[in-house]
C-alpha cells in the first residue's frame, strides 16, 4: 500500500510540476465535468447515500447534490477573476515600484473526507483544490463504503486522472497517505483524528485545514415565533442525518419558565414530521453503523440520563434507527453533556434568565456553529458580539453554510481554516507577494558607509518624508565613485 500511495503522489507531483493544472481552461473543464457527474449520476449518488445512511432522496439532493452543483457554478463564475493578480499600493521606501499579490496553487493536496455527508464533504474541498490549480488525492470515508466506491468508479470517468485521484480504504490506507509529504491537508471529521492528522502534517511542516465539530448550542428566547422556530430547529437537527451532522444543534438553552411550552411545541412538530412511530418513518435517516448505534444508546442508558427523557428514546438495533429524543436538565457531568452527541438526542438546559446562556456557552469549548432564536434585538447584538463560534445563525439552523459569500469553518477545538465559495479557492492558494522595480530611482543613501547624512535621509524615508525621498532620488549625499 505504501508503495502504491507513493507512486500515486509521485505521478500527481509530476503533473503539477509540468504545469498541467495551472491554466484556467483546465480548471474550468474539471469543474464542469464534476457538475456533469452530479447531474448525470444523481440516481447513483442517491442510491449510495441510501445504502450508507438510509438518507431520504430529498435530503440527498438538497443537502449534498444540489450544494455540490452550486459550488461548481459559483466557482466557474468567479474563477478567472480569482486567479488574477491583485494590484496593491507600493510604499515610499520602495519608490519607484509596483506591487501585486499573485495567487498560486500550493501543489499536491490531500482531502480526507467524512462519512455523514459523504458526497458533499468529499467533493466540495476537491472543487476548491482544483479551482486553485492543485493536483489532489481524495480519501473518502470507509464508514460510507458505497459512496466511497462510487467516487472511485466515477471520478476517473469524468476528471483528469493524472491530476485527481481517489484512494479508498481505512486506517492503513490513511496512515500510508499521511506518511507522504503534502502541500496541504484538508481533513473533515473528529477532533481526535484531527490531532493525528495535525501531528503527521507537522513532520513535513504541511499546512492543514481541520473541519471538526463540537457541541453546537441553540438559545431559544421566549420572545420568539415559537412555531416557526421549532420547525426550523427540528429539521436542522433531525432532518440532517438524524443529528449526525457537525452543525446540527447539540443542545438547547432556554429559561425554566419557558421550557414546558418549548417541549410541548417540539413534541407536536416531531409527531407531524415523523409520525407516531418515527422508527418507521422513511424521512428519518438511520444511524450509520452498529458501532455508532451502540455509542449513542449507551448515552441514554445511563440512569442519570434516561430519567430525563421527555419524548422519544425508542431504538431499533436491527434497522439502526433511533427516534428523535428530547431530554430536559440532564446532569452536566454526563457524557451526553460533555461530548459531541452526533445523533438524534436533543437535551434542553434551563437557566433563570436567557442572558445566562451566553456565559454558559463561553465557559465551554468554542462550537462550530451557535444558534439563537429571538425577536429581541438587544439580545441578538449581545449574542453576536459575545459568543465565539465558527459560524452563527439567528432565527434558523444550518442555513448559513448555503451562502457561498460566507466562510465555513471552526475556531479553537471546532477547527481551523475555512472554505466555501471563494474561501475554498483561498484555502488551497498561496498568496505570493511580488514587488517589481526598474533600475532607475537609485537612492545612494541605502548603501554603506552609513554617514550621518545618509542616516538622516533613511530615517526620513522610513517615516514617509517626501523631502527625504526627493533627496534620496537626487543622490544626496553625493556618492563618490
Amino acid at each position: 500500500m505504501a508503495e502504491e500511495v507513493a507512486a500515486a503522489v509521485g505521478e500527481l507531483r509530476a503533473s503539477f510540476r509540468a504545469g498541467r493544472t495551472r491554466p484556467a481552461e483546465w480548471r474550468a473543464a474539471q469543474l464542469r465535468a464534476i457538475m456533469r457527474m452530479a447531474e448525470e449520476r444523481e440516481g447513483d449518488i442517491c442510491d449510495a447515500l441510501q445504502a450508507d445512511l438510509a438518507k431520504p432522496r430529498m435530503e440527498s439532493y438538497l443537502h449534498e447534490i444540489s450544494l455540490a452543483k452550486a459550488a461548481c457554478k459559483f466557482t466557474l463564475k468567479g474563477l478567472k477573476n480569482w486567479m488574477k493578480p491583485e494590484k496593491v499600493p507600493a510604499s515610499v521606501t520602495t519608490f519607484p515600484s509596483t506591487a501585486q499579490i499573485v495567487p498560486e496553487p500550493l501543489g499536491v493536496v490531500l482531502v480526507i473526507s467524512a462519512w455523514n455527508y459523504p458526497f458533499l464533504l468529499s467533493i466540495e474541498p476537491v472543487i476548491g483544490a482544483i479551482a486553485a490549480g492543485n493536483t489532489v488525492v481524495l480519501k473518502p470515508s470507509d464508514i460510507a463504503p458505497a459512496t466511497s466506491a462510487l467516487f472511485a468508479k466515477l471520478l476517473p470517468e469524468y476528471v483528469d486522472n493524472s491530476c485527481i485521484k481517489v484512494v479508498e480504504g481505512g486506517v492503513p490506507e490513511t496512515t500510508a497517505l499521511l506518511e507522504q509529504k503534502w502541500d496541504k491537508i484538508f481533513y473533515t471529521g473528529s477532533g481526535a483524528v484531527g490531532r493525528i492528522v495535525m501531528a503527521a502534517a507537522a513532520k513535513h511542516l504541511t499546512p492543514v485545514s481541520l473541519e471538526l465539530g463540537g457541541k453546537c448550542p441553540v438559545v431559544v428566547d421566549s420572545n420568539v415565533d415559537l412555531h416557526t422556530a421549532i420547525k426550523r430547529l427540528a429539521v436542522g437537527k433531525w432532518g440532517c442525518n438524524s443529528g449526525q451532522a457537525c452543525i446540527a444543534p447539540d443542545y438547547i438553552i432556554t429559561t425554566k419558565s419557558f421550557s414546558p411550552e418549548l417541549v410541548d411545541s417540539l413534541k407536536r412538530v416531531l409527531k407531524r414530521f415523523y409520525g407516531e412511530d418515527p422508527l418507521q418513518s422513511e424521512d428519518l435517516s438511520r444511524i450509520v453503523n452498529s458501532n455508532h448505534f451502540r455509542r449513542l444508546t449507551n448515552l441514554i442508558e445511563d440512569k442519570k440520563v434516561a430519567q430525563k427523557i421527555v419524548y422519544g428514546g425508542q431504538t431499533n438495533e436491527k434497522q439502526l434507527k433511533i427516534a428523535p429524543t428530547v431530554l430536559v436538565d440532564v446532569p452536566l457531568d454526563t457524557e451526553l453533556m460533555t461530548s459531541e452527541i452526533f445523533g438524534p438526542f436533543l437535551p434542553i438546559v434551563t437557566v433563570d434568565k436567557i442572558e445566562e446562556s451566553i456565559e454558559f456557552i463561553n465557559a465551554r469549548s468554542k462550537p462550530l456553529a451557535a444558534y439563537l432564536f429571538t425577536k429581541d434585538k438587544k439580545l441578538q447584538d449581545e449574542f453576536v458580539s459575545s459568543v465565539s463560534a465558527g459560524g452563527m445563525l439567528v432565527n434558523d439552523v444550518a442555513l448559513h453554510l448555503a451562502n457561498p459569500y460566507l466562510p465555513f469553518g471552526g475556531v479553537g477545538e471546532s477547527g481551523m481554516g475555512s472554505y466555501h465559495g471563494k474561501f475554498s479557492f483561498d484555502c488551497f492558494t498561496h498568496k505570493k507577494a511580488v514587488l517589481i522595480r526598474g533600475f532607475g530611482g537609485e537612492a545612494v543613501a541605502r548603501y554603506p558607509p552609513y554617514t550621518a547624512e545618509k542616516q538622516k535621509i533613511l530615517r526620513g524615508l522610513i517615516n514617509g518624508s517626501l523631502f527625504a525621498l526627493i533627496l534620496a532620488l537626487l543622490g544626496f549625499p553625493r556618492e563618490k565613485h
